[in-house]
């Protein structure tokens, strides 16, 4: 795949609550055609998407759009704690945002892990602006499975080592992005937190990656959002993968996402 002719752009956007590091590929390009954008996970950054954004961007010749979220990579530190409702808000603050920014009104939304389920509530409060979604390993409740995964994480995170390779990406950041998943996600204010209202509300199509043995919740996410979105749903289940299948088979996620992107925009096939 050749991804030299890919050019990004760096920047920094003010917002009310801090400021957002943002790259954007393809940034130059002048199409009426949505571009993408991407929401990490919990404990993720536009650095820890590595050369996905850039191999979107090529092979479907749109605008990939990634940011870290505030407290996250190169973005504003944070010091405070997550809101319950965190998942809701990170849609209904960003996007408005990067629609002044990059001068778009449509839009599509790809997300992972706990990004895929704020992918799920940017189509839900964006309706008329989403025109497509792609979850890889999203959860749509705080199953017991996730849970117990976080807490095992929780042990691991103890040792200073651990730490220590996450402030790669994080820097200062890195211990209150650990604390922020873990805290929030084991708290008994959160227990309650579901995407049931929330699907659908999706008018969308969605594309829903999960592996089988995801390590951070079982594929009944993926039949829950197939079965509860108000568009259509293609679910893949990718046996004998875990929780980051774009991390494991890179190119078959890629492939997955080129093919259900032209179906539902055949117009990029002659680019």
């Amino acid at each position: 795949m050749n991804m030299e002719h890919v050019a990004v752009k760096e920047m920094a956007i003010d917002t009310s609550e801090g400021t957002l590091a943002v790259s954007c590929w393809n940034s130059d390009v002048q199409s009426d055609l949505p571009p993408i954008i991407m929401f990490h996970d919990s404990l993720g950054s536009i650095a820890l998407w590595r050369e996905m954004p850039a191999k979107l961007a090529s092979m479907t010749g749109l605008k990939v759009i990634a940011y870290d979220r505030l407290g996250f990579g190169r973005s504003s530190v944070r010091t405070d704690k997550l809101s319950n409702d965190f998942v809701a808000r990170e849609p209904e603050n960003v996007i408005p945002v990067l629609c002044k920014e990059f001068d778009f009104n449509n839009f599509i939304a790809l997300g992972h892990s706990v990004g895929g389920a704020m992918t799920i509530e940017s189509a839900a409060q964006f309706p008329a602006q989403c025109q497509a979604i792609i979850t890889i390993a999203a959860q749509t409740y705080a199953e017991d499975v996730t849970l117990n995964g976080i807490r095992e994480a929780k042990v691991l995170f103890s040792d200073p080592k651990q730490l220590e390779r996450l402030a790669r990406y994080h820097g200062e950041r890195a211990k209150w992005v650990v604390d922020a998943w873990i805290e929030t996600w084991l708290s008994d204010a959160f227990k309650d937190w579901t995407l049931a209202e929330t699907l659908p509300r999706v008018q969308c199509p969605a594309l829903i990656f999960h592996g089988s043995d995801d390590e951070y919740g079982s594929t009944v996410h993926a039949d829950i959002i197939a079965q509860k979105v108000s568009g259509s749903a293609q679910v893949e289940i990718m046996e004998g993968y875990h929780h980051m299948p774009h991390r494991e088979n890179e190119d078959l996620v890629l492939q997955g996402i080129q093919n259900f992107i032209l179906e539902h925009f055949p117009e990029l096939q002659n680019r």
